[in-house]
């Protein structure tokens, strides 16, 4: 298998809380698409992998890579959408769920995407990067990236991280994350080698079912049933009722009957019927605290993330809790 057909798996973080240290470099986190680029300048061609490792090229015609690129890459980095001067989660699910070409290429001209690149993982010149270090790797990246319209190179600042969550906080950005300067690039991995700074706490959760709407909400669902996988079973965290606009609960409800199942997951009390679903979903959901039992306190829905598999939401590796720095 040649290095454009690799499937990689990106490299993830782990919670934490503001801090400062020389041995990390601190760069803004965008509320985005994990994406893996592949651009091969001598064919002309490129492949952009989601988390899932699907590819998603066809959706973002407007990201010109191989005018980024002086060589044949793989890079890391975030798709985004924005409204104003803020990313938008509502413009990027629009972005994400779009399967048809010509479709993507209007929403390519009326909400054009950016791709935000912080790391590279391969070059014709280095080969793969894996083992360097994440300031070898940028070194790299600086000299091999070009930005174009539509394409730029993340900034970073050295130390200085509690400056930053500030100055972050202050603009309405999500957070930042701390890089550790001699740390590897370790694929499909959880590692406290990169730290999540956010302002808020949000989680990936599997849908595994919902509860009837009542009232407005008589024709679509009241409630989503959330779970984590653990072992070969689910995990209860709750439900989560708030943070949906009317044009979703249509759209959802629709998708959610066409994967109902009559085998309950676990059992659950609520005083409105209970319909279950395969666990295709995965939503993001801000909450107050994960409870001493396991559940959500006071959820609202972000998004949905079709970047994410259910596999990936795992009791086991569940981050919401801050990390200790060295």
């Amino acid at each position: 298998m040649s290095w454009f057909e690799e499937r990689i798996k990106p490299m993830l973080g782990v919670r934490g809380k503001p801090f400062s240290s020389q041995d990390y470099l601190f760069e803004i986190k965008w509320d985005g698409t994990r994406a893996i680029a592949f651009v091969d300048l001598d064919n002309e061609r490129i492949r952009i992998q989601n988390r899932r490792l699907m590819e998603i090229s066809h959706r973002y015609p407007e990201l010109e890579l191989l005018d980024f690129v002086s060589e044949n890459a793989v890079l890391d980095g975030e798709i985004v959408v924005f409204e104003g001067n803020k990313p938008s989660f509502y413009l990027l699910q629009q972005r994400d769920h779009v399967e048809s070409r010509f479709k993507a290429s209007i929403l390519a001209k009326r909400t054009p995407a950016n791709y935000f690149v912080f790391d590279v993982l391969y070059t014709e010149t280095n080969g793969w990067l894996f083992k360097k270090t994440l300031e070898e790797r940028k070194k790299i990246l600086d000299g091999v990236g070009s930005e174009t319209k539509r394409i730029a190179l993340v900034d970073y600042i050295e130390g200085k991280g509690e400056e930053l969550y500030e100055r972050v906080c202050r603009a309405g950005i999500e957070g930042i994350v701390g890089k550790k300067k001699n740390s590897p690039y370790i694929p499909g991995k959880r590692s406290d080698f990169w730290i999540k700074i956010k302002k808020r706490n949000t989680g990936d959760f599997i849908i595994v079912g919902w509860l009837e709407g009542e009232g407005e909400r008589s024709e679509t669902f009241g409630s989503l049933i959330l779970a984590l996988k653990s072992g070969n079973g689910f995990v209860h965290v709750g439900q989560v009722g708030t943070g949906f606009d009317s044009e979703f609960l249509r759209w959802f409800s629709k998708k959610l009957k066409e994967i109902e199942i009559k085998e309950p997951y676990f059992p659950i009390e609520a005083q409105r019927t209970v319909h279950w679903c395969r666990p295709e979903y995965v939503c993001e959901v801000e909450f107050l605290e994960l409870t001493s039992d396991l559940k959500l306190r006071a959820p609202v829905f972000l998004r949905l993330r079709n970047d994410k598999s259910p596999e990936d939401c795992r009791l086991e590796e569940l981050d919401h809790r801050p990390v200790a720095i060295p």
